[in-house]
């Protein structure tokens, strides 16, 4: 595995990981809300992906290894700015997936720069609108009940709301290792950053309704960050979309049943390719 930044929208310098064979298919993985790249190590280490595709996994801006930016976090247009650079860097139509805020992300930028250089669209756990009111962003007990000490300043009243989280990702509990190294990279984005992704409100209808390209949404039975019903949302919303539960499965399908959401991919991934002019 490789690691390289980019310039995205107003030069904000992204941290990508890349793997896979060079001049292959590309997939480009984009994380979700406090996240980063790292949520991906199961599908970029996969030696089957690593065969067939370039796999570039990106960490937002002001996640993980990508520059805190001044701003950006609410602009439709920024994220659409950003993602536009790895698709450039891709090199060939790319199959986009997208989990939790990082759905919303694909949907900013097909929104604003329509469906260029996407062979097709992968939304796991995913959430495709935000705000009260939209159906695409209807979150689940857990994410609904703390959303508002996960966005504190205040470390006292943030940090033991985060541990709740970091453990409610998985349906299954997850060793104390792992929990502690999902809260870290919690914490490592800065409280404002993590207060302003949740300052617009936006719906998606016509955007989904608009798609042409072959889209599967994938989403755990038991995740309560995210709403099931979003992904209900989505489906039905996108003409001929393949909807796919993973039963028994929480926030992280990818890393909670690896071996079926990476089949599911490669899979999708070839039926993207044959459908491309």
């Amino acid at each position: 595995m490789s690691a390289f930044s980019l310039r995205g929208a107003g030069r904000t310098r992204l941290a990508v990981r890349a793997s896979g064979r060079p001049g292959r298919p590309p997939i480009v993985f984009v994380h979700g809300w406090a996240r980063s790249s790292l949520d991906w190590a199961a599908q970029m280490l996969d030696p089957e992906l690593i065969a067939g595709r370039r796999l570039l996994a990106v960490d937002l801006r002001g996640h993980g290894e990508s520059e805190v930016a001044d701003g950006g976090y609410d602009d439709p247009e920024a994220w659409a700015g950003d993602l536009a650079v790895v698709l450039d860097h891709a090199g060939s139509p790319a199959v986009l997936v997208g989990h939790s805020y990082g759905g919303l992300v694909i949907i900013d930028y097909l929104r604003t720069r329509g469906a260029a250089g996407v062979a097709g669209v992968v939304l796991t756990g995913a959430i495709t609108e935000i705000g009260a009111g939209n159906p695409g962003g209807a979150v689940g007990p857990l994410m609904g009940a703390g959303i508002r000490d996960y966005l504190a300043e205040d470390p006292a009243v943030a940090v033991p709301a985060l541990t709740r989280l970091a453990a409610g990702l998985t349906a299954e509990p997850a060793p104390g290792e792992v929990i502690q190294r999902r809260l870290g990279e919690f914490l490592r984005v800065p409280p404002r950053v993590r207060r302003a992704m949740f300052t617009r409100a936006v719906g998606s209808a016509d955007v989904l309704a608009a798609l042409r390209m072959p889209v599967l949404v994938m989403h755990g039975t038991e995740d309560a960050v995210v709403a099931p019903s979003a992904a209900e949302y989505a489906a039905g919303k996108i003409p001929g979309a393949s909807l796919r539960w993973l039963q028994g499965v929480g926030h992280l399908p990818f890393a909670e049943r690896s071996a079926e959401f990476n089949t599911a991919l490669r899979e999708f991934a070839d039926r993207c390719g044959r459908a491309l002019p």
